[in-house]
């Protein structure tokens, strides 16, 4: 027999999940990290370098589920790593990278330059391991100013820090009209993962972090800069949730019974 404090623990959880727009207060932007804003369209018109040297719009170039990549190009620290992951994951999904998604790798260092950008390129392809459409993997670069509308966009935040910089590292997923659809925090990533987030922004559909979920059950306490457990709002689920068991065991089933004799 289940225990009844199994099964409030059971439906606390859910509702969590099952009502995530209950009570869920803004949270304020990181100094440095990432804040999850699925949904939120990117600047479509923002205008970046290619590999090349030739200006374009974000709007030419996102037309199909895109992954995009904030590093800079000098990084010494998790931007190789999470590159490399990520040419490991390209070698392994069974999918046309340039026709049924993109990535997009964009340099918040506003210092470097198609040049810079061109030469990692050409790495990473290689490290791939298979030939690929060159176009379905581009490396941009761009001025401070379109620098930061982008990554206020997406909800990136870095600091700089003598000469290099801290930040995060995800995988940040939009769907064709450049909607966000997906986050992948971190810089090791598994290829079911990936695959399905691209998936869903093919269809447009947003799906939170486990992470953002979570949060979804916490208020966030601006005097103390800390995240509380919303007891009133699972409470309240949860007691809607025993009067449809009592409704259902005392009221329904029995009901159900006499009619069937």
């Amino acid at each position: 027999m289940i225990s009844l404090r199994r099964v409030f623990y059971v439906m606390a959880l859910v509702s969590c999940v099952a009502f995530p727009g209950a009570g869920a207060e803004e949270q304020p932007a990181p100094k440095i990290g990432i804040q999850e804003k699925l949904g939120q369209m990117l600047p479509l018109d923002a205008e970046l370098y290619d590999e090349q040297g030739n200006l374009v719009t974000l709007k030419d170039l996102v037309d199909k589920p895109t992954i995009f990549t904030f590093v800079y190009y000098r990084c010494p620290g998790i931007c190789s790593p999470l590159l490399n992951e990520l040419s490991k994951i390209v070698n392994k999904l069974n999918l046309d990278i340039g026709r049924e998604y993109q990535i997009l790798t964009i340099s918040f260092d506003h210092r470097e330059k198609p040049e810079l950008a061109a030469e990692k390129k050409l790495s990473y392809l290689d490290l791939v391991g298979k030939n690929i459409n060159p176009n379905g993997w581009r490396f941009l670069t761009s001025d401070s100013a379109t620098i930061q509308r982008l990554t206020d966009a997406a909800g990136f935040y870095f600091m700089k820090s003598g000469n290099d910089y801290v930040h995060a590292g995800a995988l940040i997923v939009s769907s064709p009209e450049g909607k966000i659809t997906r986050y992948i925090n971190g810089i090791q990533y598994l290829p079911f993962d990936v695959k399905m987030a691209v998936y869903e922004a093919s269809t447009g559909t947003v799906t939170p972090t486990i992470a953002k979920l979570l949060t979804m059950c916490y208020s966030y306490d601006p005097d103390s800069h800390t995240y509380t457990l919303n007891v009133l709002r699972i409470a309240t689920v949860v007691v809607i949730g025993f009067v449809g068991i009592f409704v259902f065991v005392f009221i329904v089933k029995p009901k159900t019974k006499q009619a069937e004799r």
